[in-house]
């Protein structure tokens, strides 16, 4: 395979990139996930990335900032230390919703970046024009598991939620939606690691007070990715969202997504998706599991409609989009 070489390096030396994210080794948060699948897409183009939680100060031809925010130290650092170094950022949730508000050193940051990466293309909305100008949109993208997902739903149905537990993920709604379709045949799975005790204790209860309901904990990820592929629908509740990561595991698996309607979920699935709610509205969230449960044809739509979707989550694509930005960085082979 061809590298990708730094301008006026010669064949000697392969692009080499520094990933910097606030998730340390071992982790299992989305932005570790994004470095770790950005550094395996580089390395196929040919450039020799690292994964680091802070920048080092080595010298690098390339700084990709996951997380703008926590990030913006080791960008600003870069910046100041190899004026000359280009410099990528991804705009992570946190950074764009609910709102966008940068402090000062997170806004330097942006500023002084030579690109930035969306996740999903309505983060756009958010930014003023001159980010507008640098942002460019990139698609996590997702294999499809070994174990295919059920067909076609029979009772009890099978759903899961595949998030930490954390404010903004809402995790724990699903299982209050539960309490308005009392007699619904279904099994509701949660997995993620617990940041709070509160949130621990409150998953603990759930569980204990309707035996539909489980809470695994955090899972490996093979073990995450086996249980999205058998379930028959994944549930994201976020309260806002940059353009999750399990969305396109999903849309890989063929496991139909049931989505709050938030512009990070609808940026990936489209407005027209057929299976959204309100954002913390569990009545309306039972509405939809009932509806699933029961419609058979209304399910089969909802995967058909995944299955249309799986080509803006295939590696070849997001691939094709870092080669096409280096190129534009003048980062050429």
């Amino acid at each position: 395979m061809t590298a990708i070489l730094p301008p006026d390096l010669g064949p000697a030396r392969a692009l080499r990139v520094s990933i910097v994210t606030p998730a340390p080794r071992g982790s299992q948060a989305g932005n570790r996930i994004t470095a770790l699948r950005w550094a395996g897409l580089l390395r196929q183009l040919g450039a020799r990335p690292r994964v680091l939680s802070q920048w080092d100060e080595r010298p690098c031809d390339l700084l990709v900032a996951v997380h703008a925010e926590k990030s913006a130290p080791s960008v600003l650092r870069c910046a100041e230390t190899t004026p000359g170094t280009p410099i990528v950022v991804l705009l992570a949730g946190t950074d764009i919703y609910p709102s966008f508000a940068p402090d000062a050193a997170t806004l330097a940051a942006l500023e002084r970046a030579d690109a930035l990466i969306a996740l999903q293309p309505r983060v756009r909305e958010v930014l003023p024009p001159p980010l507008q100008a640098k942002m460019r949109t990139i698609v996590q993208s997702a294999t499809s598991p070994q174990h295919a997902p059920a067909r076609p739903t029979v009772p009890p149905l099978r759903a899961c939620v595949l998030a930490h537990l954390r404010a903004v993920k809402d995790p724990l709604l699903p299982f209050a939606a539960l309490a308005a379709v009392p007699d619904l045949g279904i099994e509701l799975t949660l997995a993620g690691r617990a940041i709070t005790a509160d949130l621990a204790a409150a998953a603990r209860a759930a569980t204990a007070t309707d035996p539909r309901a489980h809470w695994l904990g955090e899972l490996p990820r093979t073990a995450a990715r086996r249980l999205l592929a058998q379930s028959h629908i994944c549930i994201v509740p976020s309260t806002a969202e940059g353009g999750a990561n399990v969305v396109s595991e999903a849309i890989a698996a063929g496991t139909p997504i049931v989505a709050s309607r938030v512009p990070g979920n609808l940026g990936l699935l489209g407005d027209d998706w057929p299976a959204t709610f309100s954002v913390g509205d569990p009545d309306e969230l039972g509405t939809l599991l009932r509806r699933i449960a029961q419609d058979s044809t209304f399910h089969q739509l909802l995967i058909q409609r995944t299955l249309e979707l799986q080509h803006l989550v295939a590696p070849a694509r997001e691939r094709a989009a870092w080669a096409t930005l280096l190129a534009d960085l003048s980062l050429r082979a």
